[in-house]
Parts: C-alpha cells; sequence; structure tokens
C-alpha cells in the first residue's frame, strides 16, 4: 500500500499544506490548514468503485487499465 504525506507549511503569507512539491491553497492560521488537510487526508483513504482508465505517458504512448476502488493510499498529517 502506497502512503501519502501531507505536510502543513508557511505559505504565501499564511498556511498551507503540501503533497509532494503541490500546495492547497492558502490558509490565514496552520489550524485552519491542519484541519483543512486532516479532512482531505480522510477523503484520500475512502474507496471508490473499480473503474477502467486510460492515460497517455510521457512518450505519447496510451495505456488501459484497471484502478481498483479498495486500493486506497494511507494518507497521514504532519505538522
Amino acid at each position: 500500500m502506497s502512503e501519502v504525506t501531507y505536510r502543513i507549511v508557511e505559505h504565501d503569507g499564511g498556511f498551507a499544506y503540501k503533497v509532494g512539491d503541490v500546495f492547497s491553497e492558502t490558509f490565514p492560521s496552520r489550524e485552519e490548514a491542519l484541519q483543512a488537510a486532516q479532512a482531505a487526508a480522510a477523503e484520500q483513504q475512502v474507496p471508490g468503485s473499480t473503474e477502467g482508465i486510460r492515460y497517455q505517458d510521457h512518450a505519447g504512448g496510451w495505456h488501459d487499465e484497471t484502478a481498483r476502488g479498495s486500493d486506497r493510499p494511507r494518507a497521514k498529517v504532519v505538522e
């Protein structure tokens, strides 16, 4: 199982959560950013339905796969 980490960081005059190199919107307080990150992390772990997906890779090739709705990452929030 993969893991996703949400980090609370100072950003653009306030606070945001960050996953990898991607920032959320900016919140006025650390507490609001923390609450938003906790909500996003909880949602990340909710199972969905199994569906077929099609995507294009960096070389332009197309791939068809089945995305299992139960295959959700473990998400955690780090302050």
